[in-house]
């Protein structure tokens, strides 16, 4: 980054080339990122972090989806302590998860019991085994390019995969009824459930939201069939409507899982599901070690408590909105034109003309040298901890990458 010093930021990179292959593993690697941005973070408050070298960034990313509420939200962290004080890992749960579980099954639309996890794969998998479970059957159908964890039944990279290991999953294009009712009629009687993501969030495209015909196609195919939907609620959960993405399309699922937002940077994830499919999910051998600890489900109660009591995602959709339309009227001052997608709570932002994310690439590195994480192809995502001065500070930085580009 230009006139910015990366000295502990190298020298920690240049250490775990050695110890780590290829330095870091997955989503987190700096390395799919522009060369300007830094690998390494020293610590995070409200809606700001800082790199190891000291930089401080408004962060639109919060953790790529987990800081709901910001870093290191005092009540949340409050509670957490104190569960820690008496433990954490024990022989079995705390009573903090009967707490939990209640307040998850009266938040959640749909939900009429609850099971906790601690990532978002280990979510949607136990959503997939229990499906199977419930109805004997195989077939899982999953749209085209949509993101669901990275074990092999559904990474994103083949390497590693077998055909085995994917030879019960078929496809559909998101939002499009016939592709769906196609993919259904060739699964047959062997159709346990359809997976779909809150919103197409796919890495690098425009974000779409669900149509009222599409998710009431997949509820009438599941319902008419005997199977489950099951919503990925992973990424977008508890920023669009805490009682689940889907509810203001009159659409419940039978099965639903979360992560990222539910403890509000404390690994927990959750599958909240229908009681006719409570008898599978108390059977399926679905377990973890760490899955019952107790701190990150008591930092989930106080992080619920919250969004319940301050309208978490409304709070998030009005900052986003005054994102959104900030950035269009300052792409337009250059003459350039940009795309914006999905959620505003979530936003994305993608260049028209930009196969490479060149300009994409150059935007958010200029963005980045003012103090603001913006990330060139992926979703972002807001916390209730940003202020209308964070998006002044962002929108003003985006007028110096809308110039960068269009100097391009």
């Amino acid at each position: 980054m230009p006139g910015l010093i990366r000295t502990r930021d190298a020298a920690l990179r240049a250490r775990a080339e050695k110890v780590v292959p290829g330095g870091m593993w997955g989503h987190l690697h700096a390395a799919r990122l522009p060369d300007t941005y830094p690998q390494f973070f020293s610590r995070g408050e409200g809606g700001v972090l800082w790199d190891v070298d000291g930089h401080r960034y408004v962060d639109f990313m919060c953790s790529w989806g987990p800081n709901l509420l910001g870093h290191h939200h005092p009540e949340v962290e409050e509670a957490a302590e104190r569960q820690r004080r008496d433990g954490d890992c024990l022989n079995g749960p705390a009573e903090v998860m009967v707490e939990l579980a209640e307040l998850v099954v009266d938040m959640v639309g749909h939900a009429d019991w609850t099971q906790f996890q601690k990532n978002g794969t280990d979510a949607t998998t136990t959503c997939v085994t229990i499906a199977r479970a419930a109805t004997g059957r195989r077939k899982i159908l999953v749209a085209k390019g949509a993101y669901h964890g990275a074990v092999p039944w559904c990474s994103p990279s083949l390497l590693g995969v077998t055909a085995e290991d994917r030879a019960h999953l078929a496809y559909f294009t998101f939002n499009d009824v016939e592709s769906l009712e196609a993919a259904a009629k060739a699964a047959g009687d062997d159709l346990a459930g359809i997976l779909i993501s809150a919103f197409r969030h796919d890495l690098g495209f425009d974000q779409e939201l669900p149509t009222v015909e599409f998710a009431r196609a997949a509820r009438r195919i599941c319902d008419s069939k005997g199977a489950a939907l099951l919503i990925d609620e992973v990424r977008a959960g508890f920023r669009l409507n805490a009682a689940g993405s889907w509810e203001g399309l009159g659409v419940r699922p039978d099965l639903s899982a979360w992560s990222k937002a539910i403890a509000n940077g404390h690994a927990l994830a959750a599958v909240t599901g229908a009681d006719w499919l409570r008898r599978a999910a108390s059977q399926v051998f679905v377990t973890g070690s760490f899955w019952a600890g107790a701190v990150a489900m008591a930092a989930a109660v106080a992080t619920l408590k919250i969004v319940r009591r301050d309208d978490i995602p409304s709070r998030l959709a009005q900052l986003g909105q005054t994102l959104r339309d900030g950035l269009e009227t300052g792409s337009r001052q250059f003459g350039l034109s940009i795309r914006q997608s999905g959620p505003v709570q979530m936003p994305t932002l993608l260049f028209e003309g930009d196969p490479d994310y060149r300009k994409g690439s150059a935007f958010c590195s200029a963005m980045l040298a003012r103090g603001v994480y913006f990330h060139p192809k992926h979703n972002m995502f807001l916390c209730a901890a940003h202020t209308e001065a964070d998006i002044a500070v962002a929108l003003e930085a985006a007028e110096h990458g809308f110039a960068i580009v269009a100097a391009l």
